[in-house]
């Protein structure tokens, strides 16, 4: 890595560094930035709890801004939750998960139920206890033997299917490869399943099929495994629910949400417990086992309540859900001369691109040509920021946009609309694009760059 630029301010969609150079922050950073830069609202907020106290301890002391944070959380999660762990950050958050599930067969009395169960195609964090239940080979390989021992099942991809099945027949199989592995493991040695609603950074925006989360959490309800979701990147409204699981009607027994929870402003994440797995574990053993020293940090609660009363002042979840699948139709009529656009898919602003050599057989990019690396260095040269990845089965450029998106931040079409990018994952090559809205003309010139460095004859898209 090279020297890099140095960043001396936000504001809006856009950041600036010491040589006065404006970047359009396409990714909004690592998916975090929901709300934009530089909003004052919340960096009053900021100032006026660190102008009283930074950080009362957690276990010695509440606070206004973690009472009110989690008020506002848990009726945002709905009545079936009761317990929240404050953390730094969305791999913290699945690490208490996944302690949290087998806390609770501990207190049970259920000894043997310690095995995970995840998805091929998933990234949870980069934690040890998050990267076990990754099935994210490259990022995972410098640590094998130090991992947990994690059975993997099948990704639930409608563009990449199992066996080549779709609709209700590939639910069937998957909730059915589910059932097999619990039934070979054993039900009585398996504490939780971990999956992503959406797949973010392993996938691109990947929602699984209709049907499929309340197939899994059926076959979890018949063998006793608890269910966990994994809202890191798709939660808090970026999909178009709260919860991105409200879109499939299903309730997760543990949830770890992060990223966009304080847009940011301060590192923080969570991890919330439904109310029977809570009650079980408090009336057994006293409380959750699971925190840090700066859990419940009070000024990061302070921006993560700023945040949230922004989103739900000004009925950002409400708009995203409104304008998710018009926006999937305009990207996909707009990169529609593109060949390489294979795929356009996702759920609210949380929206991903797939490229591909080949559109009608699915062929990806080549590894070894490292192309999401090119594009993404082509892109910040020109001032757009992306989040190039690698990743097996194809190519894929992401769009997510923030929920701060308004139809007047979109120019006159689509054409000249947003194309946000972020992701990644491992084995072919894949870039992505989250936050902030982006002129599809900025997008263009990369796609054309996508032809040059694969050795490909211009098109009379160029």
């Amino acid at each position: 890595m090279g020297v890099l630029p140095r960043i001396v301010r936000g504001e809006g969609s856009y950041v600036y560094d010491a040589d006065g150079r404006r970047y359009l922050d396409g990714s909004g950073g690592p998916a975090a930035f929901s709300i934009g830069h530089g909003n004052r609202e919340v960096n009053a907020a900021i100032a006026a709890q660190l102008e009283q106290v930074a950080c009362g301890y957690r276990y010695l002391f509440s606070s206004e801004p973690l009472e009110q944070l989690t008020s506002l959380l848990l009726a945002c999660c709905g009545p079936e939750f009761k317990h929240i762990v404050y953390s730094g950050s969305g791999s913290e958050a699945v690490e208490s998960a996944l302690k949290v599930a087998l806390q609770y067969w501990d207190a049970r009395g259920l000894l043997a139920k310690k095995r995970f169960i995840a998805r091929e195609r998933s990234y949870h964090g980069n934690t040890l206890g998050a990267l076990s239940v990754s099935g994210f080979l490259e990022r995972r390989r410098p640590f094998e033997g130090s991992l947990l021992d994690v059975s993997f099942v099948s990704a639930a991809n409608a563009y990449r299917p199992l066996r080549g099945l779709a609709g209700a027949e590939l639910v069937a199989a998957l909730a059915e490869e589910l059932d097999e592995r619990i039934s070979a493991l054993g039900p009585d040695r398996v504490a939780a399943f971990i999956f992503e609603p959406v797949v973010g950074a392993a996938g691109g925006a990947v929602p699984a099929p209709d049907g499929y989360a309340r197939a899994i959490r059926a076959v979890c309800d018949r063998h006793q495994v608890l269910v966990i979701a994994d809202e890191v990147m798709c939660g808090a409204g970026r999909c178009g629910t709260w919860r991105a699981l409200e879109h499939d009607r299903v309730v997760p027994d543990i949830l770890a949400i992060g990223k966009g929870l304080a847009g940011g402003y301060i590192p923080l994440a969570a991890t919330i417990v439904r109310r029977t797995v809570a009650e079980t574990i408090v009336a057994a053993q006293g409380t959750l086992l699971t925190g840090h020293t700066y859990s419940g940090h009070t000024a990061a609660c302070a921006a993560g309540l700023a945040v949230q009363r922004i989103i739900e002042r000004e009925s950002l979840v409400a708009r995203v859900n409104a304008r998710g699948e018009t926006l999937q139709r305009e990207l996909r009529q707009a990169l529609a001369r593109f060949d390489e656009a294979g795929d356009v898919r996702g759920r609210g602003y949380l929206i991903g691109i797939e490229l591909v050599q080949d559109r009608a057989t699915k062929e990806p990019f080549p590894a070894e040509r490292a192309l999401s690396q090119a594009i993404g260095r082509r892109a910040f040269e020109e001032g757009l920021i992306c989040y190039p990845c690698a990743g097996n089965g194809g190519d894929r450029p992401h769009t997510r946009r923030s929920v701060t998106l308004t139809d007047r931040c979109r120019p006159r079409s689509v054409r000249q609309d947003c194309v946000n990018r972020d992701s990644c994952a491992s084995r072919s090559n894949r870039f992505v694009m989250y936050s902030s809205p982006v002129s599809l003309s900025a997008v263009a010139p990369i796609l054309r760059s996508t032809r040059a460095y694969a050795g490909m004859a211009p098109t009379t898209a160029d």
